[in-house]
């Protein structure tokens, strides 16, 4: 079966978002984790110049980057909200399949972009209320002096933040993917199975 992939800017947009994501390296464990949300993001961001050194293997990037969406992201939130009207046509073996296969595609889209991008200064601009969440905001000087602004929603579960999006450049990070998902899936006759074997050849391509 030829599953078609529809182009989209969203793609784009994913590649920008690696350069906030190449930042992040391991944080304290529970009980330890700071506390101060724009002191998190500047932790994970001060922090993170170090995962993209030149000492780090391609193989080490990539376990890096699947410990940390699995710990630090809300995946499961994130995968739910990306399937948008479509997570009621799943059903639970699919929808089993599909949070798997989301986080792999996910780390994946990261993992391979990651090269093309060096360290670049990083700073925590400020923070605001976004209502039951907080937004810290913060920006990447790229080379030529470009600014990419990045902002970081946060959610405190215990003590604990767990990020549940991030915005490049006033764009929504799962908003794109729940929109290209939806594209794939309407351009392959509207079957929830069809993502799912994107999902899995874009994931084998990979490897």
């Amino acid at each position: 079966m030829t599953i078609q992939i529809s182009a989209s800017s969203a793609l784009t947009l994913m590649f920008r978002v690696l350069m906030a994501l190449s930042f992040v390296v391991a944080l304290p464990g529970r009980g330890t984790a700071v506390q101060d949300p724009q002191a998190f993001i500047g932790y994970v961001g001060t922090q993170g110049m170090a995962a993209v050194g030149q000492n780090v293997s391609p193989a080490q990037r990539a376990e890096r980057l699947r410990e940390l969406f699995q710990r630090y992201f809300d995946v499961t939130g994130i995968a739910e909200f990306v399937l948008g009207r479509y997570r009621s046509s799943a059903n639970p073996q699919q929808q089993q399949e599909y949070l798997g296969l989301y986080r792999d595609y996910t780390v994946h889209t990261y993992d391979t972009q990651l090269g093309q991008y060096g360290a670049a200064p990083f700073r925590v601009t400020g923070s605001r209320p976004g209502g039951e969440q907080t937004v810290v905001t913060s920006e990447i000087i790229r080379s030529g002096g470009s600014r990419v602004q990045i902002d970081w929603y946060l959610v405190n579960r215990g003590g604990d933040y767990k990020i549940t999006d991030l915005s490049i450049d006033g764009i929504s990070m799962k908003v794109t993917q729940r929109d290209e998902f939806a594209r794939w899936i309407q351009n392959n006759g509207g079957r929830f199975d069809a993502l799912l074997a994107v999902l899995r050849q874009q994931i084998a391509q990979g490897r």
